[in-house]
């Protein structure tokens, strides 16, 4: 009987879905244990054999704890809303949502070869309205809420209000905008409507303001940090500006050291923790206000060394920041405005990674100093960013690297003044940065101070003059929650004399509307631009066409729609509870999964989807939903498994193309090679299929330069990408080994946090040990198992194996399993093991590796069901005591030979049995050692 996967895996990979094997409960007294996969956009390329490595860790975490008797919930889904799906609607006039329906289609088709047990009952798609129906509620909870520093935590609008029209604002303590106007109670009440709206949003957690933004022309949206890789858009490469609009915000800076201390509390790697620290950067200092000479203004600075303000030669403002066209002079306009729309061009990430680069203008406008009133020329620089911090440093040439090149660069000019020095340290060749080993001088009161000392008196007189407070700051800035799109979550929102409107939750979802063009519209206007219903009825709480709308009671609909993560912060908690239409999930689902204890994932996403999914989960549970702080217990970020890719070489001066062996010595130009031309496990090119290859035309008469009559591609290892052709498809593994084989194979192939390069070739070693453990079991005529007792050896070779995987899986050290299932396989096939006491309990610990297998294994051995959740053997330690040691035998301390002896043996015995050892006489030739030094279990050593 022979091992067909093809027909295993078809067979129990139906069993599966027909018996919804993997349905999780809400409701059982089983332990529970929630594993998540990081939700996949479908992209149109499938998925290649790197994406699968994490979902395979996963689920051998899932199964594994299935058969130690939990309740599992190993959900998937789909995060579907994304510019992809846009930009190909924008090419080709297809529907984002039928391109998106497409995707997932075969992404489910591919999964679904490889054999997860994932919960399919409980698919999210975030494309669907049924599901945005919620993301729609959540928006609308975080608009309504306020951030209460007092309590620590977001509060309903309407304390706020009810504050207000008691007290007014100069007792409330809450996270808003700068500079808001204080008012008292009676002002208050005396406000009309209008102005209490605009003055609750610079309060809200959600609100709308005119912000620096990423604006892509190309793409026609404003883009995350994140989503900008050297100065283009990740996306397409396309150029990327700095534009002032009005957009949506988030207040993430409300929970900036919540977020912050919530890192000690969870078990992630410390490289996203650490990434997450300095993305929230937290820095304690003081705020000090500047007066601007012959204006009315102020520029306000934090700074994390305020002693060193007597050292203030220069300030520095963000190319953007709202004083620049203010105070520039008559004389520097000019140049000021040119550096400003240069620096427009630059992303914020490439100005703070580009250090090398100095640049600046000066505005012609001078500030005062708090103390010594000289004047204190201002400059404007692009390493100054309007977004971190008030977008304004004091230069302190002395004590800091960056304003030191700055002040060097422009020794001499206008607006430069010396350099001053406060420290009693050399200051000639560099800064003096250390907050330690100085006392300072040239400071006024503050001399003779150290770091600590200083700073705390400096805080004392601002404090004292008013003119500045000790502050602790935070680098995290509001994150923009607006994409000038289409294809993403409407806004729940309309707008009454252009303030913006919240539509009864009742009434949700908004539905994305049908248009016919998805860019923006001639005006510039979002893609929503274009609907022709889109306007909200708020008599009849319905979407209406745009031609109704008269501002009394039909308004304009919000144009803008949710980005890209809006779904994604707050996914897992849908999982709990997919079905329920009236909440996003019950109390009691959230109650009894309460968060995911083990999330697998990869690391670029520490300063975007994990931030914003953190804070989500937070406010939520200050509003009583979430019932934990944090959303992700334990996280993995698996390592990047690389392509193999294939070269061949074309002379810089002909058509020849010379293979690998000879090109050493020739000027060959490297090109890469399609896989699907060449044999993977012997490198040797198809030459009839190269010329036939639509990306190879041009060397259809090319002369192939062949070694021992063949042409011998190179190898190179690289990410793995379809630019470079060197993409696998896991469905060509899947057909040819089987899933079983692509599952061991992948988890083989090193430590799961690692990057690791894949080697088609080397899978046969795999496909050949699953057939070897299939012969345990049958040989040609049928099942070969027997009744009979086993061998001690036979025990402990399951045992070992056993403890070793239980081991391995509870420290995801998965490559190592795959290797003692190996030993053992073999230990056992030396013994001629086919004994069911032996390989009943190997079928259930392969089966978190190698399900398909497994299953076929447990039926064929006579069980029904499924083997899923059979419980998990247990080491029997009694197997594992070794009852004899192999000795090394040692003369001089050089080991000549080993010996095999029972542990139960009197060091008198075992020197007895050395000694009378014949290679032992050979070794002395007569002689009597001086010594013989025995350690049972351990070491023999014949001395002299």
């Amino acid at each position: 009987m022979k091992y067909h996967h093809e027909k295993i895996e078809a067979k129990w990979q139906q069993y599966w879905a027909q018996n919804q094997t993997f349905a999780a409960t809400n409701n059982s007294n089983k332990p529970k244990y929630y594993v998540l996969d990081m939700f996949p956009y479908p992209s149109g390329a499938g998925l290649h054999v790197g994406h699968p490595l994490g979902y395979i860790a996963s689920d051998i975490v899932a199964r594994f704890k299935r058969h130690k008797g939990f309740n599992v919930l190993h959900p998937q889904g789909y995060d579907s809303f994304g510019l992809p799906a846009e930009q190909y609607a924008i090419q080709t006039g297809q529907h984002p949502e039928k391109t998106t329906r497409e995707n997932i289609a075969r992404y489910r088709e591919q999964l679904d070869k490889i054999g997860f047990s994932f919960d399919w009952s409980r698919e999210v798609r975030t494309s669907n309205a049924d599901y945005y129906k919620h993301t729609q509620w959540i928006f609308i909870q975080l608009f309504n809420s306020w951030y209460n520093n007092d309590s620590n935590k977001a509060e309903d609008i309407s304390t706020l209000v009810s504050i207000f029209s008691k007290e007014g604002n100069a007792t409330v303590n809450a996270v808003c905008d700068d500079n808001i106007m204080p008012f008292s109670a009676a002002e208050w009440n005396a406000f009309s409507s209008d102005e209490q709206q605009r003055i609750l949003l610079q309060y809200r957690l959600t609100y709308l303001a005119e912000t620096e933004v990423n604006w892509c022309p190309a793409l026609g949206t404003v883009l995350a940090n994140d989503e900008i890789v050297n100065g283009v858009s990740e996306r397409g490469g396309h150029p990327v500006i700095r534009k002032k609009m009005t957009q949506w915000s988030m207040r993430i800076s409300a929970y900036a050291e919540r977020l912050l201390q919530g890192l000690d509390t969870i078990d992630w790697s410390e490289s996203i923790k650490e990434s997450q620290r300095n993305w929230i950067g937290k820095s304690v200092g003081a705020s000090v206000k500047f007066k601007v000479q012959s204006t009315k203004y102020e520029i306000e600075v934090f700074t994390t060394r305020p002693d060193t303000i007597f050292g203030v030669t220069f300030m520095t403002l963000a190319p953007e920041h709202e004083l620049v066209a203010q105070i520039t002079t008559q004389e520097q306009k000019a140049a000021v405005e040119a550096y400003v729309e240069a620096t427009a061009k630059r992303s914020e990430r490439e100005r703070m990674a580009d250090v090398k680069t100095i640049s600046g203008v000066f505005t012609g406008a001078y500030v005062e100093h708090p103390f010594t009133k000289e004047p204190i020329p201002v400059w404007i620089g692009d390493y100054v960013l309007a977004g971190y911090g008030t977008g304004a440093v004091m230069a302190v040439p002395c004590g800091d690297e960056r304003d030191y090149a700055f002040a060097n660069f422009f020794k001499g000019q206008q607006g430069m003044p010396e350099i001053k020095n406060i420290f009693n340290q050399d200051i000639s060749e560099a800064a003096y940065g250390e907050k330690s080993g100085f006392e300072l001088v040239n400071s006024d009161f503050l001399n003779g101070l150290g770091y600590k000392d200083g700073t705390k008196k400096i805080i004392e007189e601002l404090e004292r003059i008013g003119q500045g407070k000790g502050k602790t700051n935070y680098r995290l800035r509001d994150a923009v929650f607006s994409r000038q799109r289409y294809w993403g979550e409407p806004f729940p929102v309309y707008y009454v004399n252009g303030l913006p409107q919240m539509i009864d939750p009742k009434h949700l979802p908004i539905v994305l509307p049908e248009v016919e063009k998805y860019l923006p519209t001639e005006d510039g206007q979002p893609p929503l631009g274009n609907a022709t219903d889109w306007a909200w009825d708020s008599v009849q709480c319905s979407v209406v066409s745009n031609q109704l709308i008269d501002h009394k009671t039909i308004f304009p609909l919000e144009l803008n729609t949710m980005p890209g993560w809006a779904g994604s912060s707050w996914y897992w908690m849908r999982y709990m509870d997919a079905h329920n239409d009236a909440e996003f999930a019950s109390a009691d689902a959230l109650k009894y999964w309460e968060n995911v204890d083990l999330y697998i994932g990869g690391s670029e996403h520490a300063t975007g989807h994990l931030l914003y999914s953190r804070f989500w989960n937070k406010f939520l549970k200050d509003k009583g939903f979430a019932p934990t702080e944090e959303p992700f217990k334990k996280l993995i970020n698996q390592g990047m498994i690389l392509g193999m890719s294939a070269f061949v070489y074309r002379s810089e001066d002909s058509k020849k193309l010379y293979s690998k062996g000879l090109i050493a010595g020739e000027k060959v130009h490297p090109i890469h090679v399609d896989l699907a031309v060449i044999n993977d496990i012997t490198n040797e090119l198809d030459i009839e299929a190269f010329k036939n290859h639509p990306l190879y035309s041009d060397y259809k008469d090319a002369e192939f330069i062949l070694e021992n009559g063949k042409y011998i591609v190179g190898r190179e290892v690289e990410k793995m990408s379809k630019s470079k052709y060197n993409v696998v498809n896991p469905d060509d593994i899947c057909e040819d080994y089987g899933a079983d084989t692509l599952r061991l194979y992948e988890m083989f192939l090193g430590p799961l946090e690692q990057a690791k390069p894949w080697n088609t070739a080397g899978i046969t070693g795999v496909s050949g040990f699953l057939k070897k453990l299939w012969r345990l079991y049958f040989d040609d005529n049928g099942l070969i198992v027997t009744n009979e007792e086993p061998t001690a050896e036979m025990y402990k070779s399951l045992h070992k194996t056993i403890k070793k995987v239980t081991e391995d899986i509870e420290n995801f050290s998965f490559n190592t399993s795959v290797s003692q299932f190996m030993i053992c396989v073999n230990e056992l096939a030396s013994m001629k093991c086919h004994h069911r006491a032996i390989l009943e309990p190997l079928a259930v610990v392969i089966s978190p590796y190698a399900p398909h297998i497994a299953e076929e294994l447990w039926s064929q051995l006579g069980h029904e069901g499924s083997i899923s959740t059979v419980e998990f053997p247990l080491v029997n330690e009694k197997y594992l005591v070794e009852s004899e040691k192999e000795y090394p035998v040692s003369f001089n301390g050089k080991m000549r030979f080993t010996i095999k002896l029972p542990l139960d043996l009197t060091v008198a015995q075992i020197q007895e049995i050395v000694m009378a050892d014949e290679r032992t006489i050979k070794q002395l030739e007569g002689r009597t050692p001086n010594k013989v030094i025995i350690v049972p279990g351990k070491v023999i050593n014949l001395v002299g």
